[in-house]
């Protein structure tokens, strides 16, 4: 019965929720939706509604249970072959190995259970994001009742401070703001209005006539009619998407350590099989315990440890940088990662309004520097000196532009700073408007003196721009400024202005200043403030003719356009009272002042960032919920868009243009539009994305995989939160993203940094690399000591009896002197310098690429041959050949040559392995050259490794009791002579196979197209920059 009411309350709300009630007037959704928006439900009425439609609130499957996540770990193909090796160590009463892998055994489980048992939370965040009361009309009354309980239908009141219950259809707006960025990605508050559209396809930032649920009002007041509940609501949708993806997917390494186990644990039983079959199955005690040596020899019982280790000591490394790693196998495919797929807000900007820019008729560009909140920085103006006798007078009024007539191209470039001491007068009109028509602060923390504004985040930024010029609203409002504010005119969402009357007795002025958007500021003005002394009468037809093209410039650069005007107060009014004066009648016969530029500006590492991406052949992708020409331009000055991409031409001025209709810039809405196959079919995928949606995000990604791309996405609102699941690597803003954001991540930045995401390819590629570097050893060290010991079942004494060229327990100690300490000295090598020159490595490549399959059987055989032709060297070459009888059983005088010849492939095997290691530091390059030589300490574990293998072989091999009754072999003399001999040969095949790889082989990763272009962007804008060239502003 529950299961059925589910289902049909889930039929309900999506079919209520696929409606466009954005385009319906109120009327209309009343209608729909069966609700006087008079009276509200009915008590009656809602009760059933919400048996039909199911709670307000987001539903998942639940953490799952400890034994559940401990069986899983446990189950691994890897671990259970521990465990096998356990029990055959027990078998053969070899204690210490039994105790070493049972540690190993627990080492992994551990870590694994901590990793999965720290779990996704992501429906508790997103639980604890919804209101838990909302204001509601039901019956005729106002009244407060659980979010939870909120149905489609219900009339919700909404004010300042609120955390919106559910998707509603608002009507009665007055000035109301939203805070919606955790969905669209929009950096300020989106002023609503209660006006029906025409388009049921608008995305969902511009539905200014709805407000949807877990957003936050900033400013006003509305009602509003709920229309989806729950999972149907836009935030519930972003829950079903993770839910959808929560199945975790294996990585390469993950598959490739899986199907080398599968073939190891084949070619150990194939191992038991021959050794038996060479003894013509006559299995006795002693044959039992060789093929178990053999079988345990073959499997590289420490590889799951080292590979945990290394990732763990990586995960650590990371920290230290900033970056939080919360799945190790994150790090892996950080490493190969071909495409980056950012947010814009806090990620590749600060998520700061700062001004950056002015425009005066008559006096031209003015630029600001300095970001944040702080109110440091210069203000410039570009100089214009005379004009040559035969150039043609300025018309500053007129031109589209700072027009440079007659002037060289160094006079056109120079500037002149702007002090509160040389300012103009109408300049400092504008600083004053600034600050005084403005309700926002800017104050410094005692404690850690970071300055933060409260306000709304447009005019903090005009609070600051004035700060920094010693006008700030605090300064001109005390008692050497002298301002007094008389009167306020409040920002209104429907007329887009706002205004306020001050009065400076000294100066023996009243005035009203008016500041707002363009389009609803001209409108109220009749004259124009023209250079210092001029004021002409113009019409607003005129004015707004004459504003364009600097509207469109600044816009071209994702600036965000302010009109300030402002006029005296005539002698009646200053005489009446302006506080009982209608609006209409203040906002008349302004006297237009100019124009600012606010945006939120890139932080200033993300420009190196994106070039060290393209210098590593790094796609990096702008997935943004702002509007296309404001993506555009943060873009291109990130270096995300590129001059010789074709995405920019020049305009007027030099100014450069984003042509959007090149395919690199798309909105939401037409790359949605397009099917799988078109997508397919593009040259090149579209660098920038405006006007995201979740769904947008994910339909790229899968773009990108169907293209081979391993992809990270970065993102910090719960609107990033289905890409950074279905991304490869989901990467988390720390101190902006949401707690959704974050459990849906794999990596989370704690500095918010876009750097850091680099420093963290760095890691994830060298941590891939020394992966490949001690597997190579380890496999290859394996497969000498399995050639070795298969081919000794060649030998037989005078019965005819299989001689060992090692015993059981000496295959043991040397699998443990040779295995997991070089390996793990190995995965703490340092990168090379020349990581990040290289491409991404190719997604299909996997761990075990061909040339490292190469690697392990070249080596592998080398090593295995070299250690059983020294056996038959002692016995045969330099012996007599006498094998003597039963010496797999015990010492006799006849087994001495034996014995020596098993201590001979002991220190061979033991030795080579330990060289072998070093030689794996580079795959291809010399290791054993003079500058390498140099180097043979750098890695400290490494050399200490070598240095007690070495020891440890020693003892082993000359402690009375240990080499002849355990060990079952004796300490050497002359034959020390065979085994340097061999280490030499070894090391000459070693490097002659190098060089056949550096001739014959093909680079270890060949760039694609696409790649290499990215590679010679980098190149280009190096050799820019040192040459003295500057990165975008």
């Amino acid at each position: 019965m529950a299961i059925w009411k589910r289902g049909r309350a889930a039929a309900a709300a999506t079919a209520a929720s696929t409606k466009a009630y954005h385009c319906m007037d109120v009327a209309q959704a009343a209608a729909d939706l069966d609700v006087d928006t008079a009276a509200g439900l009915a008590t009656s009425e809602a009760e059933r509604r919400l048996t039909v439609h199911g709670p307000n609130e987001m539903r998942g499957s639940g953490r799952p249970s400890a034994l559940k996540i401990l069986f899983r770990q446990l189950a691994n193909l890897m671990t259970v072959i521990l465990i096998a090796a356990v029990a055959i160590a027990f078998a053969i009463k070899d204690w210490i190995e039994a105790g070493v892998v049972i540690g190993v055994i627990i080492l992994n489980t551990a870590v694994g259970f901590a990793q999965e048992f720290k779990a996704e939370k992501t429906m508790d965040s997103l639980r604890k994001m919804t209101s838990p009361t909302s204001r509601v009309l039901r019956n005729g009354h106002q009244i407060v009742v659980p979010t939870a309980d909120l149905v489609p239908g219900d009339i919700v009141y909404l004010e300042s401070g609120d955390v919106v219950g559910a998707d509603c259809r608002l009507f009665d707006v007055f000035n109301l703001e939203a805070d919606e960025a955790l969905l669209t990605g929009e950096a300020l508050p989106i002023a609503k209005e209660a006006d029906a559209f025409g388009d049921p396809e608008l995305p969902l930032g511009d539905r200014i006539n709805l407000s949807f649920a877990s957003t936050t009002i900033t400013k006003g007041r509305a009602k509003g009619i709920v229309y989806a509940t729950g999972m149907s609501s836009e935030v519930g949708k972003i829950a079903k998407k993770l839910m959808e993806t929560s199945a975790s997917k294996k990585t390469p390494l993950q598959k490739a350590l899986e199907k080398m186990s599968w073939v190891l644990l084949a070619v150990a039983v194939a191992s038991v099989l021959i050794v038996f079959g060479a003894n013509k199955f006559k299995v006795t005690n002693e044959v039992l315990l060789y093929a178990i040596g053999l079988a345990i020899a073959t499997i590289p019982e420490g590889l799951v440890a080292v590979v945990t280790l290394t990732m763990s000591l990586g995960v650590h490394t990371l920290a230290k940088q900033r970056a939080l790693v919360r799945k190790l196998v994150a790090l892996e495919s950080l490493g190969s990662v071909t495409n980056i797929c950012s947010d814009k807000t806090g990620t590749l900007t600060q998520s700061k309004m700062v001004l950056v820019r002015a425009w005066l008729p008559g006096e031209g560009f003015f630029r600001v520097s300095g970001l944040g909140f702080e109110p440091v920085g210069d203000v410039t103006k570009r100089q214009l000196p005379a004009p040559k006798p035969d150039a043609p007078a300025v018309n500053f009024a007129d031109t589209a532009a700072d027009a440079d007539a007659g002037r060289t191209g160094e006079d056109a470039k120079e500037t002149v700073a702007v002090t509160a001491a040389t300012m103009s007068g109408p300049f400092r009109r504008v600083v004053e408007a600034a600050a005084l028509c403005n309700m926002s602060e800017i104050k410094q923390d005692g404690e850690t003196g970071e300055w933060f504004g409260i306000g709304d985040p447009t005019e903090i930024s005009l609070q600051v721009f004035a700060a920094k010029l010693s006008m700030g609203k605090p300064a001109l409002t005390g008692a050497e400024g002298g301002w007094r504010l008389v009167c306020e005119c409040p920002f209104d969402s429907g007329i887009k202005r706002m205004s306020v009357v001050a009065e400076n007795a000294a100066r023996g002025e009243s005035v009203v200043i008016l500041k707002g958007a363009t389009e609803r500021v001209v409108p109220c003005c009749t004259q124009m403030q023209d250079g210092a002394d001029s004021v002409r009468a113009i019409d607003p037809e005129a004015l707004q003719a004459l504003l364009d093209p600097r509207i469109q410039e600044m816009g071209r650069d994702g600036l965000r356009v302010l009109s300030i005007a402002y006029r005296r107060l005539t002698a009646a009014e200053q005489a009446g009272d302006m506080n009982k004066t209608d609006r209409e009648q203040v906002e008349v016969e302004m006297v237009f002042l100019g124009l600012v530029g606010i945006y939120d500006p890139p932080r200033p590492e993300s420009y190196p960032s994106v070039m060290e991406c393209y210098r590593a052949g790094i796609q990096v992708t702008m997935l943004t919920g702002d509007h296309p020409q404001t993506a555009a331009a943060i873009a291109r000055q990130v270096g995300i868009l590129q001059d010789d991409a074709g995405d920019e031409k020049t305009g007027g001025g030099g100014h450069r243009a984003i042509s959007m209709d090149g395919g690199r810039v798309m909105t939401a809405r037409e790359f949605d539009r397009l099917t799988d196959a078109e997508i397919d079919a593009l040259p090149e995928l579209p660098c920038v994305i405006a006007r995201c949606s979740p769904d947008t995000k994910v339909k790229m990604i899968e773009a990108m995989h169907r293209r081979s791309g391993i992809v990270a996405m970065t993102g910090d609102g719960v609107n990033d939160s289905p890409s950074l699941k279905f991304a490869d690597v989901g990467i988390a803003m720390g101190m902006t993203g949401s707690d959704v954001a974050k459990q849906a991540s794999e990596i989370i930045l704690t500095d918010d940094n876009f750097a850091t995401i680099v420093r963290a390819i760095r890691e994830g590629r060298r941590v891939f690399s020394n992966i490949q570097r001690f597997c190579c050893v380890l496999i290859s060290g394996n497969v000498g000591e399995l050639v070795c010991l298969m081919l000794g079942l060649a030998f037989r004494d005078a019965v005819g009896e299989t001689v060992f060229p090692l015993s059981p327990v000496a295959i043991l100690v040397n699998n443990l002197l040779t295995g997991t300490p070089p390996a793990m000295a190995l995965g703490v090598e340092r990168a090379w310098p020349t990581i990040m020159d290289e491409p991404p490595r190719s997604p299909t490549s996997g761990l075990f690429t061909f040339e490292v399959l190469c690697d392990i059987l070249f080596f592998g055989f080398s090593i295995g041959l070299l250690s059983i032709a020294n056996f038959w060297l002692v016995i045969s070459g330099f012996g007599d050949g006498n094998m003597g009888r039963d010496c797999n059983r015990e010492y006799s005088d006849a087994c001495n040559l034996v014995y020596r010849a098993r201590g001979t492939v002991f220190a061979t095997l033991t030795l080579a392995i330990l060289l072998h290691a070093y030689n794996c530091r580079q795959i291809r390059a010399p290791m054993w050259s003079w500058a390498m030589v140099k180097r043979f300490c750098e890695n400290k574990f490494l050399f200490a490794g070598a240095v007690a293998g070495i020891v440890l072989c020693i003892i082993c091999m000359y402690v009375p009791g240990l080499n002849t009754g355990a060990l079952k072999m004796k300490g050497i003399s002359w034959e020390w002579g065979i085994v340097l001999v061999t280490l030499l040969v070894f090391i000459i095949l070693s490097e002659l196979y190098k060089f056949a790889k550096r001739r014959l082989f093909k680079p270890l990763v060949v760039a694609t197209e696409n790649q290499e272009r990215l590679q010679r962007i980098w190149t280009e804008n190096t050799l820019a920059s040192s040459a003295g060239g500057l990165a975008p502003k």
